[in-house]
């Protein structure tokens, strides 16, 4: 088996002030900073989707940029997950991936704060959904994502010949 490292592409997903994709009622929430969102809702039911990023929107309709970077299928990723709080272990995240027909062409439900993953081979954009599992509060942090090489290709390139 191979020994995976990070490579240099890395991002970090936010939760901005914008409120479209996000689950409002009856919530409370606070943005103290851009790595510091702080979210109550008490009488949400389990399951909810709590906030959604995309890879691609429709600048038109939304007036908003894409969130999320392009990735594609022919590489290994690396997702960390940065969220606090008393119940943490009830959050729930799932990628949902989507061909060029915006049809689903998979999906991924994290089970860990840092996980491995690759997408369908037709992958033409993708979202990532923060699902409430039975937690009534957190702070969000932040979402990396990170491109993952193997030894093997990082010992293969040489820039200096």
């Amino acid at each position: 088996m191979e020994k995976k490292l990070i490579s240099g592409e890395k991002w970090n997903i936010y939760w901005m002030e914008y409120s479209a994709n996000t689950y409002l009622y009856g919530s409370t929430i606070r943005y103290i900073a851009k790595d510091h969102v702080e979210y109550c809702n008490e009488l949400m039911p389990p399951g909810t989707v709590i906030k959604e990023w995309f890879s691609k929107v429709n600048y038109q309709e939304k007036r908003i940029e894409p969130e999320l970077p392009m990735i594609d299928g022919e590489t290994d990723y690396r997702i960390s997950i940065n969220i606090s709080g008393p119940d943490i272990e009830s959050c729930i995240i799932r990628l949902v991936f989507y061909d060029r027909y915006e049809q689903e062409a998979g999906s991924l439900i994290l089970t860990e704060k840092e996980q491995d993953f690759k997408c369908p081979l037709k992958t033409y954009s993708y979202s990532i959904q923060l699902i409430n599992g039975g937690m009534d509060r957190f702070v969000f942090h932040s979402i990396t994502i990170s491109e993952l090489i193997s030894e093997a290709e990082g010992d293969s390139i040489n820039v200096n010949g």
